[in-house]
């Protein structure tokens, strides 16, 4: 072999022993797998969120709506909908890492996977991929419901386009952290049930904070989903409740956070067995 082709394979190869190329194709076998299995049982992972929001379109957007009139100088139909949206984006990110992950691990083909020299960024990437699908599969298809109850269009691109795909990327890691730290399949529900589920009825998809008094507007900057939900807003409405660009920025660190944590769970590999 010459000199040049024994340098490029030395620096295409990193700590782990796998070239850069080996890394791409684990990193889109996993992908693969993960979409796959998303459209494979498409009648119960992307089916129930269009139905659960139409509903929701019709009670509260036309029904209610209907009486409420204009929110944030909106009609109120039009008001709802970026946070609905926004609701099933949380919610099927987050579940479809969890489900997936926790289900490899209860079979212990997680296991397998670990001790194969695949990196570890490679795995955690993949699946990560697999709950970015489905938020972002879930986000056009309810949009384009939408339509027939509302018109909506995009004032900041960028805005939206950022905000949907950090938050379906920090809520992919938290269900991955999730999965790991999970022993059954009932311990994987009771962060979807007691912690996301208020916090995203409590994040403005509804009302808007100036309808609040001053105490519980305070109270409800606590909650991180009021900065997705309005900065997801002011993306397609031009409106927010909250400073848009401290919310992205918010939604960029937590996304780092929640990166290093899964990754260092991985790596350490003690709460991958059950």
């Amino acid at each position: 072999m010459s000199n040049s082709g024994a340098n490029n394979i030395t620096e295409n190869r990193i700590d782990d022993g796998m070239s850069v190329t080996q890394k791409w194709i684990a990193f889109r076998t996993i992908v693969v797998k993960e979409i796959r299995r998303i459209l494979r049982i498409w009648p119960q992972t992307l089916l129930p969120p269009v139905i659960t929001m139409s509903l929701y379109f019709v009670i509260f957007g036309k029904m209610i709506g209907s009486r409420v009139g204009e929110m944030g100088g909106v009609p109120y139909m039009q008001f709802i909908v970026p946070g609905l949206i926004m609701m099933s984006v949380i919610t099927n990110s987050y579940s479809n890492v969890v489900s997936s992950f926790f289900s490899a691990k209860f079979t212990s083909s997680i296991e397998e996977l670990l001790v194969s020299p695949v990196s570890k960024h490679s795995i955690l990437m993949g699946y990560i991929s697999g709950g970015i699908f489905r938020g972002l599969m879930i986000a056009i298809i309810v949009s384009l419901v939408a339509q027939f109850f509302t018109r909506l269009g995009v004032e900041h691109f960028f805005v939206m386009l950022f905000t949907v795909l950090g938050t379906s990327i920090l809520f992919s890691l938290g269900g991955f952290i999730n999965a790991v730290f999970a022993r059954s399949f009932d311990d994987i529900s009771i962060i979807p049930s007691f912690v996301l589920t208020p916090l995203t009825y409590l994040g403005g998809v509804f009302y808007s904070l100036e309808n609040l008094s001053e105490f519980w507007q305070n109270v409800s900057l606590l909650n991180p989903i009021v900065y997705m939900v309005n900065s997801f807003r002011y993306g397609i409405l031009g409106y927010s409740d909250v400073n848009v660009w401290y919310s992205m920025l918010a939604i960029f660190i937590f996304c780092i956070i929640f990166y290093v944590i899964a990754y260092r769970l991985l790596d350490n590999g003690s709460r991958l067995r059950l």
